[in-house]
Order: C-alpha cells, then structure tokens, then sequence
C-alpha cells in the first residue's frame, strides 16, 4: 500500500467530503474547518482543517463559540499530520483535553487472510434492535468499565433510522455476551469503520476479536466497500497489523467542555 497516498484518499473522502453518521447530524465546511453537528447523542466536533499559524486561534475560537452555544460537549479529532505543527498545544491552550492517542489502520477487504474457527461454545449474534443493543452495552460496562448511555442510545437510533449505516455484533456464550463490535458503514467513500471492539477479559487472547472482525468485513465486501478503517489501540494494533492492516498516522481526540453558565 502506498501509504501517502491511501493517506490523502482517506482525508478526502472519510474528512473533507465526510457524510453525517447519525441521525439528525449534519457537516458542514467553516472556513478550513469540517465539523459535525448533531443532537447530544450524535458524535459532534471537527472532522478536518487546514490551517496556519495566522488562522488558528480564530478557527478555534469559533469552533467552541458554535458547540457552547447549542450546550454541545465535542471533539477536535486530531490528527498527525495536520498543521500547524502546534496544535495540538494550541488546543491545549484553549481548554481541550486530550484523550489517548490511537493509530489510524487501513486494509484492504480483498487482501485480508481467512479467518480462523470460533472457540467452542461462541455464536456471533447479528444485533438488529433494543434487546441487541443492551447486550452489547453489558460488554462494554465489563470490558471498559465506561458508561455506555450515549453509544447505545446512538446506535439504537442508528439501527432504527438509518440501518444500512451500521452493523453491530455480539459474540454469545450461551446467554452471557462476552465481545460485540459494531461497523460504521459510509456511503460514497469505500470505506467502513470498524469500531467498539470489547471483550470481557475471561475470554481474550481466543481468537474471538479477530472473529468479530472477519465478520464484519465480510458483510462490508458483500455491500461493495473495499476498505477497512480502525482507529487502533496500542493492544489492537499488533493483532490488526498480522492481519494485514497499514499505519497511516496517528489520532488523538481533544475534546471540549462548555463552562457551566453562572448564574448573576
């Protein structure tokens, strides 16, 4: 894989042109800046920019005016190679709280190996509706110990507005979930994103992650996307890179807070 250029397609098609991923949200281009908006269950925050020095502070400035005054919590996703070199502490400055830092992966569906058995005792389950989706949330709260109110509410809207977006899945040993995974499915871009991937820490290192993912990419071929995104962890990346996943740059989310209005 070129790296450079898979780079640029993907900050064209999946940054600068990027389409909504949630109900009721909608993109749109500030100046150098791309950013999603959306009700509080949505994903809000900036996509792209293309900035310099003499710009910056300004973009900022305008970008946590419009999310502070729909009272809207959101994200500056930042990427490695976006300018200027400062940044990210220039967010930093701004109030913005970085989260960890991940690795942007892409693959190829067609050059990826064929996967291997389940463990015995595992069924992958298709989540289509509410039921689904609390298993999947049982998943999360054991693996990560996060609080997923928001996700479930998203993908729940998700599964019931706009269901061809997104497919989700959640690995069943006998009624106890122990993985899910859902897949980000974007129209126009020839990409799908693979995202949530969790399993309970009784069942990892069994090959059920690397199950979740071989059957999310057969369902993305089958609807006529070639690649495979991941925003990787440092403990998913090395499974994804025997699979044939590249490392294209580096994403760190900054996200932004509104200030509590005080009463006078």
């Amino acid at each position: 894989m070129d790296q450079d250029a898979m780079l640029a397609v993907f900050d064209d098609r999946m940054r600068k042109n990027a389409p909504p991923d949630a109900p009721g949200a909608y993109v749109e281009r500030v100046g150098d800046v791309v950013r999603q908006t959306g009700p509080d269950t949505a994903w809000n925050g900036v996509l792209w920019s293309a900035l310099d020095r003499s710009r910056v502070d300004g973009a900022i400035a305008e970008q946590t005016g419009h999310y502070t005054a729909l009272g809207r919590e959101f994200e500056w996703k930042l990427y490695g190679h976006d300018q200027p070199h400062d940044l990210a502490d220039r967010l930093e400055a701004a109030g913005f709280v970085p989260g960890e830092p991940e690795t942007l992966m892409v693959a190829p569906i067609a050059g990826l190996p064929a996967g291997g058995a389940l463990p015995a005792g595992i069924e992958l389950r298709p989540v289509t509706d509410a039921t689904g989706v609390e298993l999947m949330a049982r998943v999360q709260a054991a693996a990560f110990g996060t609080d997923g109110t928001r996700h479930r509410q998203r993908l729940l809207a998700q599964l019931t507005e706009q269901p061809d977006t997104v497919v989700a899945v959640v690995a069943m040993a006998g009624d106890v979930p122990v993985s899910a995974a859902r897949m980000e499915l974007v129209p126009g871009t020839g990409f799908a994103g693979l995202w949530g991937g969790g399993t309970v820490a009784a069942w990892r290192g069994r090959g059920i992650y690397r199950a979740l993912i071989d059957f999310r990419a057969r369902i993305a071929a089958e609807r006529g996307y070639h690649y495979l995104q991941v925003d990787a962890s440092s403990q998913s990346r090395p499974i994804l890179e025997r699979l044939g996943f590249t490392a294209l740059t580096t994403t760190t989310p900054y996200t932004y807070r509104p200030r509590p209005a005080i009463d006078s």
